[in-house]
């Protein structure tokens, strides 16, 4: 099964294209121009097409003409995102709507006294929560590979503002970015980890989800089992118009003694979670390659 290199879709000469439409035509209109450029991706990225149509047709059963729309608005709303992700960056918060459930709940756990692991997924847009988090932001620290092309980072360091984020580098010691996870964690910072994408065979899970196989990282549940620590899966939707609603599931303390082992079970609560999400916003799933096992 192919796994995720960490690299996203795109080139710099697309984000400092779009930058330029947001800049000086909108965010509207950089919406409306993306209607043009969809329809160009569809037969350009062949192998995301096959697996986005995989996703619509054997996951979620959709009839053939419905499947062909969907395809066209998850490549849309892919394309939403990363323009809302830019001209956040580029200081236009307050243009969108924003709206969060269970809220209360998710800064009770941050403001717990201890590190916290927050889970999310590639679906929706986690990252622009940074610009709505204020204080809190500064505290998060995402594991991720780095592996972005660097005349991209470097177009949107040049034309956006600061990440909020903190990284930790996935290195091929595996030890060394866990010592760094605890140390984060010891310090009563946030670790944020994707949930849905394996970099390593190792550590890795096979389970149900929606209703077919498909391997999921362990290591961010095992790690939150071996280190005592709170967990929240995190999701970031957007829905009409320029609004986003933040979903926040606090997870519950895995039960020992059983049959599964602990971080097996806290991992069945993210699957629980997710597909959830995605049930509801079956056209924001980003992931453009093999994703289920059969």
């Amino acid at each position: 099964m192919r796994l995720w290199q960490g690299k996203s879709r795109g080139g710099a000469f697309g984000y400092r294209f779009f930058i330029f439409l947001i800049m000086y035509a909108g965010i509207r209109f950089a919406y409306f121009f993306l209607i043009f450029v969809v329809v160009h991706f569809i037969p350009f990225a062949p192998l995301a097409t096959r697996w986005n149509w995989y996703y619509y047709r054997k996951i979620h059963r959709y009839g053939f003409m419905k499947t062909i729309g969907m395809l066209y608005l998850n490549y849309y709303r892919f394309g939403q995102v990363l323009i809302d992700k830019m001209a956040v960056r580029m200081g236009k918060q307050d243009r969108y709507q924003y709206e969060f459930e269970n809220y209360d709940s998710f800064l009770e756990i941050l403001n717990g006294g201890t590190g916290v692991i927050l889970i999310g997924a590639h679906v929706g847009n986690w990252e622009i929560g940074g610009s709505f988090f204020g204080k809190y932001a500064e505290k998060i620290n995402i594991v991720m590979l780095d592996a972005e092309a660097r005349k991209i980072k470097q177009v949107l360091e040049k034309n956006t503002d600061r990440f909020p984020y903190k990284i930790i580098p996935l290195s091929e010691d595996p030890v060394e970015h866990v010592y760094k996870i605890k140390d984060v964690l010891d310090n009563k910072e946030y670790v944020c980890f994707q949930g849905d994408r394996k970099i390593s065979e190792k550590m890795s899970c096979t389970v149900d989800f929606l209703g077919r196989p498909a391997t999921f990282p362990g290591g961010p549940f095992y790690l939150a089992v071996k280190f005592k620590t709170p967990v929240v899966f995190y999701f970031s939707m957007r829905e009409k118009g320029m609004k986003y609603r933040f979903k926040f599931f606090i997870a519950g303390a895995p039960p020992t003694g059983g049959e599964a082992k602990p971080e097996q079970a806290l991992m069945q609560q993210y699957i629980h979670a997710l597909e959830l999400m995605l049930r509801q916003y079956p056209e924001q799933w980003f992931n453009y390659y093999k994703f289920w096992n059969d």
